[in-house]
C-alpha cells in the first residue's frame, strides 16, 4: 500500500483533513500532521513549553515525513507557511516525490521543488500507484 504524508498550514486544517479523508477512502495509508490546539490555549503557554511543544511536533512530522512514499502540500491560496518550507526542504533533501494543491503565491522558489500540482485526491491516488 503506498502512503502519502499531509503537510499544510493550521489555518485550513478542516479543508486538508477533508482531503486526507478522501484519500483514505481510497485506500491510501495517511499520514496527517496534528493541527495543536487553539490561538487562545497556545498564547496562555510558557515560552519554554511552546518550544517544547513545537520541538516536538517538528519531530514527528519529519518522522511521518520520512515514513511516507510521497509528501502532499496542502497549500490553499498557494500559501505555505514557515513549518511547512521546513518540511518542504526536508522531504526534497530525503529525496520524496513532492506533490501540492497549488504553485506557491508568493516565493517562486518553493515551486520549483513541487514534483507536481495535483488539485484532487483522486489525481493523487493516480501518481501514488
Amino acid at each position: 500500500m503506498k502512503s502519502v504524508v499531509i503537510c499544510g498550514s493550521k489555518r485550513f486544517k478542516a479543508e486538508a483533513r477533508e482531503f486526507a479523508r478522501k484519500i483514505k477512502e481510497l485506500g491510501v495509508l495517511v499520514y496527517e500532521p496534528y493541527f495543536h490546539q487553539g490561538q487562545e490555549e497556545w498564547d496562555r503557554l510558557s515560552d519554554d513549553y511552546k518550544k517544547f511543544i513545537s520541538l516536538g511536533l517538528t519531530h514527528d512530522h519529519f518522522y511521518k515525513i520520512r515514513m511516507a512514499d510521497a509528501v502532499y502540500f496542502y497549500n490553499q491560496d498557494g500559501y505555505l507557511g514557515n513549518s511547512s518550507t521546513l518540511e518542504l526542504g526536508f522531504a526534497e533533501a530525503l529525496g520524496k516525490p513532492i506533490y501540492a494543491l497549488m504553485q506557491d503565491k508568493d516565493e517562486p522558489c518553493r515551486n520549483v521543488l513541487f514534483d507536481e500540482i495535483v488539485s484532487t485526491p483522486e489525481e493523487l491516488v493516480k501518481r501514488l500507484q
